[in-house]
């Protein structure tokens, strides 16, 4: 049997390799972040490379940006293309109504924006990131804040019941920035039964940017699984 580590690798790379078989050619494409959506990236490049594809591609975050660049991916912009053809990206958690939270990579606004202007955003993922509920195994949800608002936005947020970090960097002293200049407070709400209702009570608040809670977006997903990929939602 495979050690832990190495499988959920192969669960990541099967989910993604499976989802890059929707991109087609002459497709405009969004380019998620982190780990699994990497290995989509790197796929894509493989496929452009062997002539199989010609697409380009609006990446959600510098990470999205640089390895797409790496892999030899045509970059391009919303101004250029308002409407993308497909985004694949990845998820922090996914509920049985296949809704997400996304942005322990610190780049949800990017990646909501880029979702929203999607035809289909198909979702990669490992067995682990299913879920009853989202708010399991104490996932917080990420939330995106004007930093002169952080402040209040906490209090706020306790005033809700929920449990607000300021997202600290690893790598030096303060807070984390995102790639609008923002920063991130991740928020413990427990259990989420009404996510919808709780998205709105959070874009409300001055200051919040965004929240990481992806609302019905999803029209696809992809579960990496030790022997086997499974695909949830539509399969036209």
């Amino acid at each position: 049997m495979k050690p832990k580590k190495e499988w959920i690798e192969e669960a990541k790379r099967n989910a993604a390799l499976a989802a890059v078989k929707h991109v087609k050619d002459n497709f405009v494409i969004g380019l998620g972040s982190g780990s699994t959506a990497a290995y989509a990236i790197e796929e894509i490049g493989n496929r452009i490379k062997r002539g199989e594809i010609h697409v380009s591609a609006v990446p959600t975050s510098y990470q999205a940006f640089t390895l797409a660049v790496k892999h030899g991916i045509p970059i391009t912009t919303l101004e250029e293309h308002p409407i993308l053809d497909l985004t694949i990206d990845g998820a922090d958690q996914i509920d049985d109504e296949l809704n997400l939270i996304k942005g322990m990579g610190g780049a949800l606004t990017r990646e909501k924006i880029v979702a929203s202007a999607s035809k289909k955003l198909v979702i990669v993922a490992d067995e682990r990131k299913k879920v009853k509920f989202l708010g399991e195994n104490n996932q917080p949800v990420p939330i995106e804040v004007i930093p002169f608002a952080t402040p209040i936005v906490m209090h706020k947020i306790k005033e809700m019941g929920g449990k607000p970090l300021l997202r600290e960097s690893n790598k030096k002293v303060g807070p984390v920035i995102t790639d609008n200049g923002n920063v991130i407070i991740d928020v413990d709400f427990g259990l989420i039964h009404e996510t919808a209702e709780l998205n709105r009570k959070l874009k409300v608040l001055p200051g919040v940017v965004e929240t990481g809670l992806f609302v019905k977006m999803a029209d696809l997903i992809y579960l990496g699984e030790r022997f086997d990929v499974k695909k949830l939602g539509e399969t036209n």
